[in-house]
């Protein structure tokens, strides 16, 4: 039996029946012949470029394996993508190789013995083959040929603002850590105005780009009106897609680039703010259960949401600048209608815990006061 046949027998079995036992029986097959390897390892690359053709990127792959699967087809995903992007040689944008980056720091899935291995790869394709088409995100008004937005080197206020968001991460102290994050909005909202501002005076200014951001569990709800929140706050626009574990969010380069540090800064604040006030409820003799933390997170989300509009509120804009924004608004509007020119609303669901949502507004509110007070004294 040829080595191609013996592949094509393993995968007939396997990826398109389901059951363990054909799954078994592949993966037996596979392993007793070590020269189908390469054959193997080549259709697992032809599966990762069908995923790229039906809208994946290298971060959605990952993620999606991640909720599916194990950490061993996590490597074995991340080690498949980088041999087809060498096998590739194709520069698809900034973007795109920041997340080949991260997968070339993971250490690599040990091997182990053959039929592990051939069963752990026949599951991983499985999966591969069952993705659905995604908004192709590629096709972005601006997107370079080679298939994606190249990024600006970092500007020295979103060098600022980066740096004002590890110090809340770092510091014991939510009023402190919120007074920060408030600030790094505020600086948001102003380099926001000045690129809008550089944009109008250049001839070819590019459109609106959009992302994927994870929204990982638990309390992915929550996370997602978090990110929501965070999004409208700096002109952008999130659509979650609760199936796969991300919100696509839409807006201009600078903005979503203050977006992805913000939500990911709140999010470490909020479990330490959520961490604290579970510990007082325990200190008070009150058990807390998966309720109290949805509900804390929910309260979180909404009041912090309120803060960060307001911040960016306060940022004056001048008269000749209104219609510039506006028109950005408008393109941010009309992108997001033809990646997804149909979207439901949903509720928050498991918000039912009065102290959680007490605790999460609470610890918001206290935030928003000291914000005040800090910023204040700063002008």
């Amino acid at each position: 039996m040829s080595t191609s046949s013996a592949v094509d027998r393993a995968f007939r079995s396997a990826l398109y029946d389901t059951g363990d036992d054909t799954l078994d029986t592949s993966a037996s097959l596979l392993a007793a012949d070590p020269t189908a390897d390469a054959e193997l390892a080549r259709r697992g690359e032809d599966f990762v470029a069908a995923a790229w053709q039906r809208g994946w990127q290298p971060a959605d792959v990952v993620r999606a394996v991640r909720r599916e699967l194990e950490e061993t087809h996590v490597r074995l995903a991340g080690a498949l993508i980088l041999a087809q992007a060498r096998r590739d040689g194709r520069t698809r944008g900034a973007r795109w190789e920041a997340q080949l980056a991260e997968l070339r720091a993971e250490e690599p899935a040990p091997r182990g013995d053959r039929f592990s291995y051939a069963t752990a790869v026949l599951e991983l394709y499985r999966l591969l083959l069952r993705l659905p088409a995604l908004e192709p995100l590629d096709e972005a008004a601006g997107a370079s040929p080679s298939g994606g937005r190249e990024r600006k080197p970092e500007s020295r206020m979103l060098g600022r603002i980066r740096a004002l968001l590890a110090k809340a991460e770092a510091t014991g102290f939510p009023e402190e850590a919120e007074a920060l994050s408030a600030k790094a909005q505020e600086l948001m909202a102003r380099h926001s105005v000045d690129e809008a501002l550089l944009a109008a005076r250049t001839p070819a200014a590019e459109g609106p780009d959009a992302v994927r951001i994870g929204v990982e569990p638990p309390y992915e709800q929550a996370k997602a009106v978090l990110l929501d929140a965070v999004a409208s706050a700096n002109h952008c626009r999130a659509v979650w897609n609760e199936a796969f574990g991300f919100s696509t969010v839409v807006g201009f380069a600078p903005d979503l680039e203050a977006v992805e540090l913000l939500f990911t800064s709140l999010l470490v604040q909020a479990t330490t703010a959520m961490t604290k006030a579970e510990a007082a409820q325990r200190a008070g003799g009150r058990k807390r259960t998966k309720t109290f933390r949805q509900a804390f997170l929910a309260a979180y989300a909404h009041r912090v949401g309120e803060r960060l509009a307001a911040a960016a509120a306060e940022v004056p804009v001048e008269g000749d600048l209104l219609p510039v924004l506006a028109s950005r608004e408008v393109a941010v509007g009309e992108r997001v209608e033809r990646l997804f020119p149909s979207t439901t609303t949903t509720r928050l669901r498991g918000v039912g815990d009065v102290a959680g949502w007490e605790e999460g507004s609470r610890a918001a509110e206290e935030a928003v006061a000291a914000t005040r007070r800090r910023l204040g004294r700063r002008r």
